[in-house]
């Protein structure tokens, strides 16, 4: 069921990506509710949507 957490989450971030403020919130919900190596995993998927969306940076301090 943990994998399907993941999967939820990018489907959630990406859907959301167009507002920095929700997906600010998301990432936060995310951070808590992923296990330690699939917050890893969704680092790199993050740093990808932060390419294609620049204002999505801000968000970046939740993923420490």
């Amino acid at each position: 069921m943990a994998r399907a957490m993941y999967e939820y989450t990018k489907l959630v971030l990406k859907k959301v990506s167009f507002d920095t403020n929700l997906f600010c919130t998301e990432v936060k919900k995310a951070m808590e509710r992923l296990l330690p190596y699939e917050i890893e995993e969704l680092k790199v998927f993050i740093d990808s949507l932060i390419q294609t969306n620049p204002d999505l940076k801000r968000c970046a301090i939740y993923l420490s």
